[in-house]
């Protein structure tokens, strides 16, 4: 049986509530984990241990792909680690390269969320723009913005992110080579994350512009809007005070919906290689640097297991968050009343 509060609106499920609390816990701990931390593993992500020397100059290969410590050795990998000194704690186990991975885990889930929080937060910032625009102000104006919208929308969004991408390496390395001057690797990865975030916005505010402008279009009719209209109340206050307020709802649901895109976009185009790229970590190349040591000789799974965990997770999480919070503030559940 459905249950309602006293203003009649129909209550989410306690199961989505329950589920919605979960996915907002489980990304606060990401976010405190990843994005808190992201200055700390950075200066990190290139040690082998979180104190001692880099192992992979240290001349000893065979210590550079350890399992976790929970994991079973071998006797070859025990002999090494012994032969180090022991005492090597690596709860996510190392790369070929002999980095913990726990320090690179939590580094790139620190660029993937910073890099997927940002695109969102640019393509919500355009296309609420865009949308109140074109329905607020209608006729002409609409259709000549909504066929932009519609033009955009018959261009394959990964190709046309790629395209992007691959421009953007072209011209900076043309300037490099033009200008004569060097570009330090901090500034080349810099604009390569910039890059990255501009493209994924770029092709992620088509949908809430086409959302936004319905909801500016439904709501300009209603009895209230008609109301600010007759009193001689100015459109700048319509705006902010009538309008704005009754279209944070769908866009705080589609915030919650466009950033576990932004996120997959981002490690699936680091996955390919044209994203974030080496040394600096994202889940995408991590789980492109642990599909390599997939075999059937010597598997070593630990390399792919972890960027791949915490991407499920993450991406479960804000869906879930995103559909508590889709029935909390749907607009249509105001007025409805209980049913049996």
């Amino acid at each position: 049986m459905k249950t309602t509060d006293v203003a009649g609106r129909i209550r989410p499920p306690r199961s989505i509530g329950l589920m919605g609390w979960i996915g907002v816990g489980v990304l606060l701990v990401m976010l405190l984990l990843c994005v808190l931390s992201l200055p700390w593993t950075l200066s990190r992500v290139d040690d082998g241990t979180l104190n001692g020397p880099r192992r992979f100059e240290a001349a000893q290969p065979r210590l550079a792909l350890l399992p976790p410590t929970w994991a079973a050795y071998t006797d070859e990998e025990q002999a090494a680690v012994q032969a180090e000194g022991g005492g090597f704690f690596f709860i996510f186990g190392t790369d070929r390269l002999g980095r913990d991975l726990f320090v690179r885990v939590l580094a790139g889930g620190g660029i993937s969320l910073v890099i997927g929080i940002a695109a969102a937060a640019t393509a919500l910032f355009i296309g609420t723009l865009w949308g109140t625009c074109a329905g607020w102000a209608g006729g002409r104006v609409d259709s000549v913005m909504m066929r932009i919208v519609d033009v955009f929308y018959g261009l394959p969004a990964i190709l046309l992110v790629v395209l992007v991408a691959v421009a953007v390496d072209g011209m900076r390395e043309n300037w490099v080579q033009g200008s004569g001057a060097g570009m330090g690797p901090d500034v080349g990865l810099l604009i390569n994350c910039l890059t990255l975030w501009v493209a994924i916005a770029a092709i992620s505010w088509l949908t809430i512009a086409r959302v936004v402008r319905g909801q500016v279009l439904s709501l300009r009719t209603r009895p209230f809007m008609e109301a600010c209209r007759a009193i001689g109340v100015p459109r700048r206050r319509q705006f902010l005070r009538h309008l704005l307020p009754n279209l944070a709802g769908p866009i705080i649901v589609y915030a919650t919906l466009t950033v576990p895109m932004a996120i997959l976009a981002e490690a699936f185009l680091s996955f390919l290689g044209i994203g974030v790229r080496e040394p600096l970590p994202s889940w995408g190349n991590l789980a492109a640097d642990g599909l390599t040591e997939i075999n059937t000789v010597r598997s070593r799974w630990w390399i792919i297991l972890w960027p791949c965990i915490f991407i499920a997770l993450t991406l479960v999480a804000l869906n879930c968050m995103g559909e508590w919070l889709r029935l909390a503030v749907d607009p249509r559940q105001r007025s409805r009343q209980a049913a049996a």
